[in-house]
């Protein structure tokens, strides 16, 4: 008897486990030291991705440092990324906020082999589209690149900033 209530027990407790919802993007779990590249110039900066709120979002905190240059001072940026499923079984979205005032809602688009993730702004009249892309480069590497649409041509997105990440140990 003890040991059928122990089976027993031990079933209820798997089919109670939720299911890793973040699977396909636990490559970006763990923080991150990057290195610059891209249009505005050489940067360097650390982000981390986390689960909160008991797995039931996705964040991801950002700093980047750029020097002076070409007649513009340096500058820091701070950003912070959500990420959340509206209920089990859709597609996870994103929104978005940094210190210079921006507010960013994302679809987002996740590789099946749980290789890279794009988020893609909404399209809105009059407004720049904005794709974010992260990839799985192997031995605790992330290749990413943010992109954007000018107004009027939503699907004409050219780089403006790329990067190469590696996992804090």
């Amino acid at each position: 008897m003890a040991k059928l209530a122990l089976i027993l027990l031990l079933t209820t407790s798997l089919w109670s486990q939720p299911a890793d919802r973040w699977r396909d993007l636990r490559f970006l779990v763990g923080e991150w030291t990057g290195e610059g590249g891209g249009g505005v110039g050489q940067g360097m900066g650390a982000y981390s991705f986390q689960p909160e709120l008991g797995g039931k979002i996705l964040v991801r905190r950002n700093t980047a440092d750029y020097p002076a240059a070409n007649g513009n001072p340096a500058t820091h940026h701070e950003d912070i990324l959500t990420v959340y499923l509206e209920a089990e079984g859709r597609a996870p979205e994103a929104i978005y906020f940094d210190s210079e005032g921006h507010v960013i809602h994302y679809s987002v688009e996740i590789d099946p082999a749980g290789k890279s993730v794009r988020f893609v702004s909404l399209a809105q009249p009059g407004q720049p589209r904005y794709r974010l892309t992260y990839r799985d480069a192997g031995k605790g590497l992330v290749d990413g690149q943010f992109e954007i649409a000018p107004p009027g041509k939503p699907e004409a997105f050219s780089r403006y900033l790329e990067w190469s990440a590696r996992r804090k140990k």
